[in-house]
């Protein structure tokens, strides 16, 4: 049970000093932060620009505004992560079907292998703030039937891009795991490439595939954030920081709620795959890091 424990109560702990942390380099700190010549190596530690967690809090439950009806600040932000985080889910989604396809084209095909894997790469390399006012503009042009794009579909197409590069590498690592007796155990007894492919290579990929799925899980919340505000689409946590942002000199505490509730999506996606290695257990013998 401490063992099952350890890890969970190292995160608690992990996330209790980044705020002790926090506070004590506010109370020690100057004002201006830490200047060498004339340089700043250090923040500010004003209250406009670090916030005492005690204030963020209690703006937290403060409503959003101070307009009659305004929902709480922590309601609102938890509202605008859940749109954000079920647009990521999707993301994620197609991300790593299309990893996995294509990592079982480049196991399949050794000149494959040699053609994509380089694209692979380089794909991670376009910015995401140029790309996603592009995938936009090409997605409201496209029209089938009834069928009409939506912003949100541009984001999800962006989250997706930045999730299927360590699904396609992790699970290509873990195709080729098998060792040569095992496959030449499978071609002895006149077992097909496909077959081969179900029965070794796919369990044998799951200690590799799970960590690419949580890294790609937080990349699609990272895509998700970033496109919304690229795009400017309403309703998500990347539209909130935006907003809240704008009041920051007359609000400091305000801005932080939206930055929490986008951890909170990448500690909620991480979860989810958690859950799904979870079921996977019997297969992670010999996981590898991430």
């Amino acid at each position: 049970m401490m063992r099952r424990l350890r890890p969970i109560l190292l995160g608690i702990a992990g996330v209790v000093l980044v705020g002790v942390a926090w506070e004590v380099y506010k109370a020690l700190a100057p004002d201006t932060g830490v200047v060498i010549a004339g340089i700043t190596v250090l923040p500010r530690t004003s209250d406009l620009a670090m916030p005492h967690l005690g204030a963020m809090l209690d703006r937290t439950l403060s409503p959003v505004t101070r307009a009659a009806g305004s929902p709480a600040l922590w309601l609102a932000t938890l509202q605008a992560a859940s749109f954000s985080f079920g647009i990521a889910v999707v993301g994620w989604l197609v991300g790593v079907v299309v990893g996995i396809a294509i990592a079982i084209v480049m196991q399949r095909f050794r000149t494959a292998q040699s053609a994509l894997l380089p694209w692979v790469v380089l794909s991670q390399t376009v910015p995401l703030i140029a790309l996603a006012p592009l995938v936009r503009r090409i997605g409201t042009q496209l029209s089938t039937g009834g069928f009409e794009w939506q912003d949100w579909m541009s984001v999800a197409l962006i989250a997706s891009y930045l999730a299927f590069f360590p699904v396609s590498i992790g699970a290509l690592r873990g195709f080729g795991s098998p060792t040569a007796e095992h496959l030449d155990l499978m071609r002895a007894y006149g077992v097909g490439w496909w077959r081969t492919f179900l029965a070794v290579r796919v369990p044998a990929s799951i200690p590799f595939l799970l960590p690419a799925l949580r890294l790609a899980a937080v990349n699609a919340v990272v895509g998700t954030i970033v496109a919304e505000v690229s795009i400017g689409l309403r309703g998500g946590i990347g539209r909130a920081i935006v907003e809240f942002a704008a009041s920051g000199s007359a609000d400091p505490a305000k801005q932080w709620s939206p930055i929490f509730g986008a951890v909170l999506m990448g500690l909620a996606a991480a979860g989810l795959v958690a859950l799904l290695s979870l079921a996977l257990r019997r297969y992670r013998r010999n996981e590898v890091s991430a």
